[in-house]
């Protein structure tokens, strides 16, 4: 392990340490190697060097519109290389949840999700991409 020497302005700092305890880190640190790990994941996406993931989609839709959940159900088994796991979940009399564990090359992870949430009648989507 490291030990490093970082300067930081005050305001910088105080909106760290409000972080840290709204948080409940141990120390200041562990926030620091958060924040890092963070970052760093952030840019290698950027960057487009993040090979191989796991994602979480996390979608919901009008399970009443008309050929969507078979559209849905079709997109999954088309993709099932990449598709770990899924969870349905029913909403309301109209909606649903569906929560999709992904694995595999970011590229068609990213791709996948685009197609699900341009679906019409997917409300709303979110990716969430992990490096593995």
């Amino acid at each position: 392990m490291q030990r490093i020497t970082i300067t930081i302005d005050d305001e910088l700092m105080a909106e760290l340490d409000r972080m840290i305890e709204s948080k409940g880190y141990q120390n200041r640190s562990e926030a620091l190697r958060d924040l890092a790990r963070s970052g760093l994941q952030q840019a290698s996406l950027e960057q487009g060097e993040l090979e191989t993931c796991v994602g979480v989609l996390s979608y919901t839709y009008d399970h009443g519109a008309r050929d969507l959940p078979r559209k849905l159900t079709n997109t999954h088994h088309d993709h099932h290389d990449i598709s770990v796991a899924s969870m349905h979940v029913h909403l309301d009399h109209d909606r649903c949840l569906e929560v999709s564990i992904l694995k595999g090359r970011t590229e068609e992870i990213r791709h996948f999700a685009d197609h699900v949430r341009a679906e019409r009648h997917v409300t709303h989507g979110t990716l969430a991409v992990l490096p593995l």
